[in-house]
């Protein structure tokens, strides 16, 4: 009797374990709850979401949309905090990191004057970000002089190619 449980239950372990894809489909860690985009199509997506954002606070100041009452606040706050999501997926180097956070500031901003009533003052908060996030997309390859910059005296030591512009910023390369 003890076999026949432990046959059983070998079985059935068997079988669920033969259920789940054993294909790629399986992602674990960090990198698989974002980069389901490019960073492009992230920048893409987030000016989308302000652009949405924007509609909905022209339509709440020309009246038109009176029905939507307190709600149409809500729309545009759940418009802010999608496209704050969206930016997670927009990570190519460290440049465009810092400037994506850069730009996460006037939604954040936007999403507070929405929530205190001031309309105007978010409308020109989610116009400035959807100005810096279209910038993002001129920063996701590194210059040729931004990698120069990038590169330090061990990394040279270490593949034993001495670089006399290694380290200098980008305006000082001659």
């Amino acid at each position: 009797m003890k076999l026949l449980k432990s046959a059983i239950a070998a079985t059935a372990v068997a079988l669920c374990l033969g259920s789940f894809p054993s294909k790629a489909e399986v992602c674990l860690g960090m990198a698989c709850m974002y980069n389901r985009m490019t960073p492009v199509q992230g920048i893409d997506a987030t000016i989308g979401q302000i652009t949405e954002a924007l509609k909905e606070i022209q339509l709440m100041q020309t009246g038109s949309a009176a029905h939507h009452g307190e709600g149409g606040s809500e729309i545009i706050i759940g418009y802010i905090k999608e496209a704050l999501k969206l930016t997670k997926e927009i990570n190519a180097n460290d440049k465009l990191d810092r400037n994506r956070n850069r730009a996460n500031d006037y939604l954040k901003k936007a999403r507070t004057s929405v929530q205190g009533g001031d309309l105007n003052l978010a409308s020109e908060q989610l116009i400035q970000a959807e100005k810096r996030f279209a910038e993002l997309k001129g920063m996701i390859d590194l210059t040729q002089a931004d990698r120069v910059s990038q590169q330090t005296n061990l990394l040279n030591r270490i593949m034993d190619t001495p670089d006399p512009a290694a380290g200098a910023r980008a305006g000082a390369i001659k």
